[in-house]
């Protein structure tokens, strides 16, 4: 049986991540399908990581198992993970999201920042350590590949870092939020979250080396049923609106190209024509507030591992007949058309 090559981007969303997860799981389980190439950042740059590195050492089955022991890990290192200010409030105090102690967590960050914190330590590098404790296989030339999307906090330019440059101190420059996280420095760069610049970002996976289906895992809603009014829901909005900015962007671009390029393309030309999928779940992520990507309850974590397993089913029933032969995400509508709506 000749398998289907598809190439997956993964967004970023701190715990919503594990949303993510439970889409390769179900991903995983269908023979039929191979996995070519991984564009990942902040979350999604850590699944993807796990998952390559998994592929290419034991296989799907050891890439099941891998990704529920990281979030498992991820679940025992508590909030700190995702939020290493916790570190400066009493273990006794729980920060409920959106609590008045939250929120004073989070006004404090306008003024005190992780250099001034002195009990900070990225907890999650740690894990991340030891998960990928040898990151030789996500560096070879086998497939799947991986790349990596970060932001230059000097240069205000993405870096994409791909075979040769793969190591836990990239992944946690993938996920390294200003206010929360220290710079992280590699090579004499310093790098933050790829969420502003590419999330993920599609651009290595249009190369005419690669298949042409490209799967987008969606974490971040385009959608909202309603307009922002309170300070709340604004303060989630834009947090939506950033991190999908970039992305849209590539879309854009690729709707652009597609439209221009001929049916059949050649391997040589610097650009082809990509079959967009998606798979998203907005009924339910739409519901949840910024504050939950940094809740790691397991309980929390499963029920979306859960929801990714269901998108991907059904994405899977209606849509992998179509690929290899053609796109079944409608960009033009998803972009253009939205305001008729």
């Amino acid at each position: 049986m000749r398998k289907k090559r598809i190439c997956l981007a993964l967004q970023g969303g701190g715990a919503h991540g594990a949303f993510t997860w439970g889409v390769l799981d179900r991903l995983l389980e269908e023979d039929a399908l191979e996995i070519e190439a991984v564009s990942g950042t902040s979350a999604g740059a850590m699944n993807g990581a796990i998952l390559v590195d998994a592929l290419k050492r034991g296989g799907p089955q050891d890439a099941r198992a891998r990704l529920e022991a990281f979030w498992a890990s991820i679940s025992a290192g508590g909030n700190e993970v995702f939020k290493p200010g916790r570190a400066m409030v009493p273990a006794f105090m729980p920060t409920l999201d959106w609590s008045p102690l939250a929120l004073w967590t989070e006004a404090l960050s306008l003024v005190w920042s992780p250099y001034d914190n002195p009990f900070y330590r990225n907890v999650l590098a740690d894990i991340l350590a030891e998960a990928l404790p040898d990151c030789s296989a996500l560096n070879d030339a086998r497939l799947p590949y991986l790349f990596v999307c970060a932001t230059n906090v000097r240069t205000n330019r993405r870096k994409i870092f791909g075979a040769g440059e793969l190591d836990v101190p990239a992944l946690t420059a993938s996920a390294c939020l200003p206010t929360l996280f220290r710079a992280v420095e590699i090579t004499g760069n310093f790098y933050w979250d790829g969420g502003y610049l590419g999330n993920p970002a599609l651009y290595p996976l249009r190369s005419p080396a690669l298949g042409p289906d490209v799967l987008i895992v969606w974490v971040n809603p385009l959608h909202q049923a309603r307009v922002p009014t309170n300070a709340r829901a604004i303060v989630d909005r834009v947090n939506e609106v950033t991190f999908n900015a970039t992305l849209v962007q590539e879309i854009e671009a690729i709707d652009a190209i597609n439209e221009l390029k001929p049916d059949r393309d050649s391997r040589h030309s610097p650009f082809k024509r990509v079959h967009l999928h998606e798979i998203k779940d907005e009924p339910h992520l739409a519901t949840l507030d910024f504050a939950s990507k940094s809740k790691t309850d397991w309980p929390f974590l499963l029920q979306l591992r859960d929801f990714g397993r269901a998108a991907a089913a059904e994405w899977l029933d209606r849509c992998f007949d179509d690929v290899g032969a053609k796109a079944t995400a409608d960009m033009h509508a998803m972009l253009h058309c939205l305001e008729t709506h």
